[in-house]
């Protein structure tokens, strides 16, 4: 939907309405007529037009519970419900969304509810990626629990969680590949897994290139722009002075940006930047940022494939969705 919209130049709630053939919603003609045709030119199926007189589907709707920790503030949330939203759409079921915020008693309060509501599934989802250990109301449920971006030591359910080693090393290599050779990286707040998987990668991608790794280039950040900003100052007054920066999350690419011109450094001219997320303002950045996509939609997408599969007893073992790198203009070979 986000190549549709920015093709045919509207929102991606614009294409969501017309591919959805949502009812009361007043578009142009035009409009619905230009979408549609550009998710043709751009090789997307159109879902086909209800039977007439169906009403409702042969089988009863499945109903999927889902509780994650923090939704409000959370991108990655929103496109993990909206995969799952999407798939189990397609397959006539429908998707209950709630929030816990960390609490124990919230948490153990919303699973008795959909339980009460005759939920078919639930599907527990955490922020940051990590070990968990589930509540004994999860555990004793005779319905499927799934867990997306985290898991439990015991693999009794199915989890899946970003391929975040490999999404580190896929950025670093990018940068290798167009003949880097000294590379600063900003890292995450370094207690998080996700921060230390991506270092992780950044070390990997460096030990198969024969590039010996120096502390010095690892500064330590906390997600945020300004982080990125503060970093980049300390980048940029090194005597040895690096020709790339692999930024580990977009925000912190932000600020790495602002720092480089502020100093009046071109990008990538002087110097080379990727970041992390694929977050929307990767885009909008000048030059467009080069980057890596968090997977939640695919791993939403997962779920539901999960559960029309169907699920047996036992042990599973862990699931992880690669990060693919998107290519932009913000990457070009050192100088000299």
């Amino acid at each position: 939907m986000t190549d549709i919209a920015r093709e045919a130049g509207c929102s991606q709630a614009t294409v969501s309405f017309v591919l959805n053939d949502a009812p009361g919603i007043r578009l142009s003609s035009e409009t619905r007529q230009r979408v549609v045709e550009t998710a043709r030119r751009l090789g997307y199926g159109m879902p086909q037009p209800k039977a007439a007189g169906e009403t409702r589907r042969a089988r009863k709707e499945r109903r999927i519970g889902f509780i994650v920790d923090q939704l409000a503030t959370s991108p990655e949330a929103v496109q993990a419900i909206e995969g799952l939203s999407q798939a189990a759409q397609g397959a006539g079921d429908l998707v209950f969304v709630s929030q816990s915020r960390n609490d124990p008693e919230v948490e153990a309060n919303l699973i008795a509810a959909f339980v009460e509501q005759e939920v078919s599934a639930l599907v527990y989802m955490t922020i940051f990626t990590r070990e968990v250990e589930l509540p004994a109301s999860l555990k004793n449920l005779d319905i499927p629990v799934l867990l997306l971006n985290c898991y439990e030591s015991g693999q009794t359910s199915p989890a899946v969680v970003p391929s975040e080693i490999a999404g580190g090393q896929r950025a670093t290599h990018h940068l290798i590949s167009r003949g880097h050779r000294r590379i600063a990286t900003i890292t995450g707040e370094i207690w998080m897994e996700a921060a230390q998987d991506r270092l992780k990668g950044y070390r990997r991608a460096l030990a198969t290139a024969d590039i010996p790794f120096d502390a010095d280039l690892v500064f330590n950040g906390d997600w945020s722009a300004s982080a990125g900003y503060e970093a980049t100052r300390r980048i940029i007054a090194m005597q040895d002075l690096p020709t790339a920066i692999f930024c580990q999350n977009d925000r912190m690419a932000i600020g790495c940006y602002e720092a480089l011109k502020e100093a009046g450094y071109a990008i990538p001219r002087d110097m080379s930047v990727v970041g992390y997320d694929d977050e929307e303002i990767a885009r909008h950045l000048h030059p467009q940022l080069t980057t890596s996509v968090l997977p939640h939609r695919a791993m939403g997408q997962w779920i539901a494939e999960q559960l029309s599969d169907g699920l047996d007893d036992g042990r599973y073992p862990l699931t992880k969705l690669e990060c693919p790198l998107v290519e932009r203009d913000s990457v070009a070979r050192p100088r000299g």
